[in-house]
C-alpha cells in the first residue's frame, strides 16, 4: 500500500537543451550539441567539481538533474532510483571501439569504468555524501508504476525517508532525464497518475 503521507517534493526535466525545475525554466540553450549543453549547463548553474568532465554522459546528464534537487538540501539516507531503455549503450560504443581500432586497440579506464548505467548513482552518492540505497532498472519506457512500487517498498520499510528516482536516457544526441524527488512534504501528490503528467507536460 502507497505511502499517503509522502508527497514528490520537486522534480526536474531537461530535453530539448532545457532544464525545467517545478515548471520553471531554469536554463536554455539553443544551439550546440549535448555535450556543449551540459558544459554550459555546468557553468550557469555555478558548480565547482571539476570531476564532472570525467564523467561520461549519462554520468554528466544525471549529475546535472539530480544537481538541480538535491543542491539547496540533501540528506545522507536520501536512496537513489533510476531508469532508462539505453543502459550504457553511449558508452559501450567508445569502449567497444578503442578496443577493436585496427591501428591502435586499448582499453581505456577512462571510459571502461563507465560501461555500467549505475555509476552515474556513484557519482551522485560521491558528490552528496551519500550512503544509501541505490538501484537502476532497465525499461523500455519511463515506467512510474514500477517505480512507485519499487520506492513503495523502500519507504514503508523504513530504509529510507527521502528517494531521488525517475529516468535519464542517453543515446548518442538522442537524451531525456525526469528526476523527482519523494518526501514527507512536497507540492506534487506522489502518484503514478501525476509522475505520468508531470513527464508528459515537458
Amino acid at each position: 500500500m502507497k505511502p499517503s503521507s509522502f508527497h514528490i517534493a520537486s522534480y526536474c526535466r531537461i530535453i530539448d537543451n532545457n532544464i525545467v525545475k517545478n515548471d520553471e525554466v531554469l536554463f536554455t540553450e539553443k544551439t550546440g550539441d549535448l555535450s556543449s549543453f551540459l558544459k554550459k549547463a555546468y557553468k550557469h548553474m555555478e558548480i565547482r567539481y571539476p570531476k564532472f568532465f570525467k564523467m561520461d554522459t549519462l554520468s554528466k546528464l544525471a549529475f546535472i538533474a539530480a544537481e538541480t534537487l538535491l543542491k539547496d538540501s540533501v540528506e545522507e539516507n536520501t536512496a537513489l532510483v533510476f531508469s532508462n531503455k539505453s543502459s550504457s549503450l553511449d558508452t559501450d560504443r567508445k569502449h567497444s571501439a578503442s578496443i577493436t581500432d585496427s591501428v591502435h586497440p586499448y582499453a581505456s579506464p577512462a571510459i571502461f569504468v563507465y560501461t555500467l548505467p549505475n555509476i552515474c548513482l556513484g557519482e551522485i552518492s560521491i558528490r552528496h555524501s551519500l550512503y544509501s540505497e541505490n538501484s537502476f532498472f532497465i525499461f523500455d519506457e519511463f515506467n512510474p508504476r514500477l517505480l512507485t512500487d519499487y520506492c513503495d517498498s523502500l519507504l514503508s520499510t523504513g530504509k529510507t525517508e527521502k528517494i531521488l528516482c525517475g529516468w535519464v536516457d542517453v543515446d548518442k544526441q538522442e537524451y531525456d532525464a525526469f528526476l523527482y524527488l519523494i518526501a514527507r512534504t512536497g507540492v506534487y501528490p506522489y502518484t503514478t497518475d501525476e509522475l505520468t503528467r508531470l513527464y508528459r507536460k515537458t
